[in-house]
């Protein structure tokens, strides 16, 4: 049994026991979230596909970490004007442990 869920402007496929890390979600280590934004959920030749979210279907996971994500460089220029900007950027980010998919 698989869902998709959206989170943070972005989509991903999850199943029970999976780890994965999307954007900063509100709470401490070891706190558990409900995530009511499923997409599809499939349950072997089963396939419910939400218009635009399956009603009643929901994803609990378990918050497992909180932290930044890596620095990424962002550079902009233009030529022959001596512009150069260079900027940093580290997102935070929650890591979530999915526990069920309930349909």
């Amino acid at each position: 049994m698989y869902a998709i869920i959206r989170t943070g402007g972005k989509q991903y496929q999850v199943g029970p026991g999976d780890i994965l890390e999307v954007e900063k979600l509100e709470g401490t280590v070891g706190d558990t979230v409900t995530l009511n934004d499923v997409l599809l959920v499939a349950n072997g030749d089963a396939v419910t596909i939400g218009q635009p979210i399956v009603t009643g279907a929901s994803v609990t996971a378990k918050i497992t970490g909180q932290h930044r994500g890596d620095k990424i460089l962002v550079f902009r220029y233009r030529p022959k004007k001596r512009i150069r900007v260079r900027k940093g950027h580290r997102q935070y980010l929650t890591r979530l442990q999915i526990q069920s998919v309930n349909a």
